[in-house]
């Protein structure tokens, strides 16, 4: 065959990581132009263009630790897990995303209570692939100074966090009117995190496509020294961040059959079985987006399935009808072919176009067992 009939083959529509990836790897190997094989590849996995971020952030902790904690576990038990449910916070979804705040502080003085600050919270969810079914958003309040203790008197501190339904400048107070409260809470401490569940007002943002952020207030209600010098220097140390679970059915299979695992017998090397493969990102280009796994081990299945198909080769009854047919007939009906039939899932983390960190959990992506269909 020409060589230029080997830069343009006759590509198929893949419909999984795992075959795109094996296309993309042929595609380098042969030396082909790399856009199609890549886009296709991308798609797979959810996104429309190779991400570029810019300014990457450091990875959130609670992201970290969902990833590392799959990353542990048994593969037989990533195998048996629904990897259409996020089990830490007990909702449906495969995509896991860390939103920093964009917005921007208000400075207002109020009679009657020391105001300590007042901002204006804003979350970009416009990256939301349409396909994708939000089921839960949590805003953190976070405040990194650690070393205030509450005083005897008990609770000094109240937090009044509102939905924004007017735009107003920077800079200026925002109408009493044009919001509406959703929190008030009081507490003591500011080296704590506080969690609200704002899964109604984002599933509402996303509805709507008017998104016009949240006001935070945190205030005193006397006028003691040191509470004045903690209020002012408060903003330093606040941190917010809203993480989003959602749940996107093009990767996610609910109803796939997952067997059981066990371990693979001992074959001759000929015999169909898993045959080790080690994918690594960097090989294809993806080491600056890609922020963990470097790499994996997919594996693949390679092998003969024989005449006679024994109970290792994990044979279907109508793959060991066709070993007898193709035995009396070898010309006629072929071999039944060497495939697949238990794999296990991987989480990868990423950065996307808006610099946001995402953990992404993708289904069937490594081969645990093969049999012959």
């Amino acid at each position: 065959e020409s060589r230029g009939r080997r830069r343009s083959p006759a590509l198929p529509s893949p419909s999984s990581f795992r075959v795109c990836l094996a296309w993309l790897l042929l595609g380098m190997a042969l030396g082909m132009e790399l856009s199609l094989q890549e886009s296709l590849l991308l798609k797979s996995l959810g996104l429309s263009t190779k991400p570029s971020p810019k300014s990457p952030i450091p990875v959130p902790p609670v992201l970290w630790r969902i990833f590392q904690r799959r990353k542990t576990l048994p593969s037989a038990n990533k195998a048996l897990a629904d990897g259409c449910r996020v089990e830490e916070f007990n909702v449906p979804g495969n995509i896991i995303r860390v939103f920093p705040d964009q917005g921007h502080f208000i400075h207002e003085g109020q009679p009657g209570r020391l105001l300590c600050l007042q901002k204006r919270l804003y979350f970009n969810l416009s990256v939301l692939e349409e396909g994708e079914r939000l089921t839960m958003a949590q805003l953190e309040i976070k405040f990194s100074c650690n070393s205030y203790h509450a005083s005897s008197q008990g609770q000094v501190f109240e937090l009044r966090l509102y939905q924004s339904s007017q735009m107003s400048l920077r800079g200026v107070p925002p109408q009493r009117h044009g919001r509406k409260l959703l929190v008030e809470q009081s507490f003591a401490q500011l080296h704590k995190s506080l969690l609200f569940n704002l899964s109604g007002v984002a599933k509402e943002w996303r509805m709507s496509s008017r998104n016009l952020g949240l006001i935070l207030e945190i205030s005193v209600s006397n006028g003691d020294s040191d509470l004045q010098r903690l209020c002012a220097s408060i903003d330093s140390f606040l941190d917010t961040s809203l993480l989003v679970v959602t749940l996107s059915q093009q990767q996610c299979k609910a109803s796939r059959r997952r067997r059981n695992a066990h371990h693979a017998p001992v074959t001759p090397s000929n015999l169909c079985k898993p045959r080790r493969l080690y994918i690594s990102f960097s090989d294809v280009g993806w080491e600056n987006w890609i922020i963990a796994p470097q790499g994996y081990m997919a594996n693949y299945c390679l092998g003969e399935c024989p005449f006679p198909l024994t109970a290792e080769l994990n044979s279907t009854n109508h793959a060991i009808l066709q070993t007898v047919v193709h035995s009396l007939d070898p010309e006629g009906t072929p071999q039944p072919c060497c495939v697949p039939v238990r794999l296990s899932p991987i989480s990868i983390l990423y950065y996307d176009n808006s610099d946001n960190v995402v953990l992404r959990h993708y289904e069937d992506m490594v081969v645990d067992e093969c049999g012959c269909r």
